[in-house]
């Protein structure tokens, strides 16, 4: 069994079929043929997927990955399906910043009820706007940064705290 990655707040399985010679991989079932993948670093990258070359910029941290395709933002968690399998441990109790920026949009205030996936605000850096999202549900305990403010890379900028009744 595979990871479970999460894009726009839908799951998608993924299973390794084959590493070598050629990259071989199910998502969702479908297979896909990956060759010429890079060395798997941030920045601007390009890998051939099915015989198409596909150029994006990357920035990842802790299971999460932020990837800029075609004019489009991207954020995708990787879920690990032995870090499911424990239950929720709360360790996603903060949002920190996957590279430094500003604070564009801040779509939750302080109290509210989150849902895993949903947008709590959004960031800009190198001209990259890119929402960070619940990682879990639960309450909004703290937004750090507001409209406008800077951040440096890891910066907290949202703190959770559980739903009532979770211990």
């Amino acid at each position: 069994m595979g990871p479970t990655l999460i894009l726009e707040g839908n799951a998608h399985t993924v299973e390794v079929l084959r590493w070598r010679p050629r990259l071989v991989v199910l998502v969702d079932g479908r297979r896909h043929e990956v060759t010429d993948v890079d060395d798997g670093r941030d920045g601007h990258r390009s890998a051939v997927v099915d015989g198409a070359v596909v150029e994006f910029m990357r920035a990842a941290d802790d299971g999460r990955c932020h990837l800029r395709i075609d004019g489009r933002t991207f954020e995708i968690d990787r879920i690990d399906p032995r870090d499911a399998a424990g239950g929720d441990d709360h360790s996603h109790d903060v949002v920190r910043a996957p590279m430094p920026g500003v604070v564009v949009d801040v779509h939750r205030s302080a109290g509210e009820a989150v849902l895993r996936g949903e947008k709590i605000v959004t960031i800009e850096s190198m001209k990259l706007q890119t929402a960070l999202v619940a990682p879990r549900d639960g309450v909004v305990a703290a937004l750090r940064r507001a409209a406008g403010d800077t951040f440096d890379k890891d910066a907290v900028i949202i703190e959770l705290e559980p739903l009532s009744g979770e211990a």
